[in-house]
């Protein structure tokens, strides 16, 4: 019998990993309804690629949407063509919104802050629009760790994005199915597949605190190879994961 390749390696980990995020934290159930945000970024396509193929599973039974946001105002741009031929391969309606926001109307907020709110308001209304009762997002571990590293640092608390957390204001909760996969195999995996980059890129991307962050804990793991995992074995242990 012949060896698996590296490819056929790098897949069985990743789903292997999917698999236990969605067991470990409860995160897709019998009767669910998800609406998948799909920027167009390599982790947004594996997330849907993911819930696509565990879609075609008889258990649990659950239905997927994806939403992908254009601002009008923000030079960050995906072939929506390409999205939508995607989607499609694995039977799952992508709908496509169109939004804006004023810098001006508050001078205090960063553009990325005022970006990310508004997207995050137009997932929230198609979501409840369609009916359905989970929004996924495609964060991985190192998404997870930053922001626990950010809090940590500018905040002053212990505390991050959750695997699962139910919204107390609507009936929603929002999933993170990709929260102990590394971005590393993620962008492996993206290049093995073909992903078709996004055509332009944010042009506040590394002007944050969030990719200082990235560069620092690059040089943490290099110190510590097991930086990652005691942090997320803290996180768990504190129940920073779930947040019902």
């Amino acid at each position: 019998m012949p060896l698996p390749t590296e490819e056929q390696k790098l897949e069985a980990k990743l789903t292997r990993h999917f698999r236990k995020a969605i067991k470990d934290f409860n995160l897709i159930e019998e009767g669910d309804s998800i609406l998948a945000a799909l920027s167009g970024g390599k982790d947004s396509l594996f997330l849907l690629e993911m819930l696509g193929r565990k879609m075609r599973i008889s258990k649990p039974h659950f239905t997927v949407h994806a939403i992908h946001i254009r601002m009008d105002n923000i030079k960050y741009e995906s072939d929506t063509t390409y999205l939508e031929d995607f989607a499609a391969q694995f039977n799952i309606p992508l709908h496509i919104v169109n939004t804006s926001f004023d810098m001006s109307t508050d001078n205090r907020k960063s553009p990325c802050f005022l970006c990310s709110w508004n997207r995050r308001k137009q997932i929230f209304l198609k979501a409840q629009e369609l009916g359905c009762n989970k929004i996924a997002l495609g964060h991985h571990m190192d998404d997870i760790i930053h922001t626990t590293l950010m809090n940590q640092f500018f905040q002053g608390h212990f505390s991050t994005m959750p695997a699962r957390l139910k919204m107390r204001k609507m009936p929603i909760t929002i999933i993170r199915p990709l929260c102990m996969e590394d971005e590393a195999d993620i962008k492996r995996y993206a290049e093995i597949r073909g992903y078709r980059k996004q055509k332009k890129l944010c042009p506040y991307e590394t002007d944050s605190h969030r990719s200082d962050i990235a560069s620092l804990f690059e040089k943490i793991e290099a110190m510590a190879p097991e930086a990652r995992f005691s942090i997320w074995n803290a996180l768990k242990a504190e129940g920073k994961l779930i947040e019902e």
